[in-house]
């Protein structure tokens, strides 16, 4: 079961608790009404079933030195209030501090895996909580923060029937994550560790938008598609080590005026709505050995990320695959059956929702 709540209307901003922060300019954005430090925390939300897993994701701009801090509270059947569990510390910028994660948070109630809530049992309502610090060049502005409550979000389903929306392929650049192997360590070292950003930067730049030359100066000339190397480096989990953290992938897309945020999806049927309105997704699979044909990584993986860009007539997956040896073998198709059992049962369907500013979604059946 899934249920997706947003806030990204000064209505919806307005219906949580400010504290030293107010609409910004346009309404539809919140940011410090002062110097220093002020809080939004958002209303209960009730998904309306027993949940055990909550991924927020936002849109934020922070200037250099200023800081997002994102948090949930959740509520128990009983109505006992848990403490409040950090879901990450933002910005963009790198030089102040080191955008990260928080382990080392569980209790009774829950605990923090990266990215993700997960509940020790079945929870009733969560609410998050929003932290904004000024730094010297200025306040951050949320522009939206969205959470996707689930439960047993891997159970496994039969493989959805092919809808009118096959046939169809988005014209997402091909971005290899394997010819920036043993590219900056202190960023994870490229190669097999960034399927994540390789994956947002090839949806980013289909929005025709991305870093400028002068944002990704800093990489070294000899390395190709240095916007790979500037996404890995701004969505780089300091806590875990990583640039997989999924709402800090989605996070900097927004940076280039796009929408984005992190979702789950039930099926592919689902999925073929989004291509069909012209928007590719990011989605997270797993795979042991042998159980998606034609995958590069045989051995098999815990977590990867691809680029869904169509389907074939036949309703098969066509699909952006980082792990390929060139920029030139990434498009590749899988079997509908073996790719929907390697997303839903890998991830319980994760997706990075990224498109671009006024685009419309798809009609939703609660989980966008």
């Amino acid at each position: 079961m899934l249920a997706f709540h947003r806030a990204a209307t000064g209505d919806a901003f307005a219906a949580g608790t400010m504290v030293g922060v107010g609409l910004a300019p346009g309404g539809d954005a919140i940011t410090l009404t002062g110097p220093g430090e002020g809080t939004w925390t958002g209303p209960w939300v009730r998904p309306g079933f027993a949940f055990d897993e909550v991924i927020p994701s936002w849109n934020a701009e922070a200037p250099p030195g200023s800081l997002v801090r994102i948090a949930l509270q959740a509520l128990t059947p009983a109505g006992a209030e848990s403490g409040w569990y950090i879901l990450g510390r933002w910005a963009l910028d790198d030089t102040a501090f080191g955008r990260t994660s928080v382990g080392g948070q569980a209790d009774d109630v829950g605990d923090v895996d990266t990215d993700t809530f997960r509940a020790a049992t079945a929870l009733a309502a969560y609410r998050l909580r929003l932290t904004l610090s000024a730094g010297a060049q200025g306040a951050p502005t949320v522009r939206l923060v969205a959470a996707i409550a689930s439960a047993a979000a891997r159970t496994g389903t039969e493989t959805s029937r092919p809808g009118r929306e096959t046939g169809i392929e988005l014209a997402v650049p091909p971005y290899s994550q394997s010819i920036h192997a043993g590219e900056y360590p202190e960023y994870d070292n490229g190669g097999a560790s960034w399927c994540s950003p390789t994956s947002t930067a090839m949806v980013v730049a289909y929005w025709g938008t991305g870093p400028t030359a002068a944002d990704y100066a800093w990489v070294r000339p000899e390395y190709a598609d240095p916007w790979v190397d500037h996404a890995a480096r701004f969505t780089f989990d300091h806590g875990y080590g990583g640039a997989g953290n999924w709402p800090f992938n989605t996070a900097y897309a927004a940076q280039f005026g796009l929408d984005a945020f992190v979702t789950r999806l039930r099926s592919l049927r689902e999925a073929e709505a989004f291509l069909e309105a012209g928007i590719p997704l990011v989605a997270s699979i797993a795979a042991g050995p042998g159980e998606l044909d034609g995958f590069r990584l045989e051995q098999g993986t815990a977590g990867h990320l691809v680029v869904l860009v169509g389907f074939t007539p036949g309703g098969d997956p066509i699909v952006n695959d980082p792990a390929a040896p060139a920029n030139t073998a990434v498009r590749r198709t899988y079997d509908r059956a073996q790719f929907e059992r390697a997303w839903l049962g890998g991830s319980g369907g994760v997706a990075y929702v990224i498109s671009g500013p006024g685009t419309p979604l798809p009609p939703s059946a609660g989980n966008w």
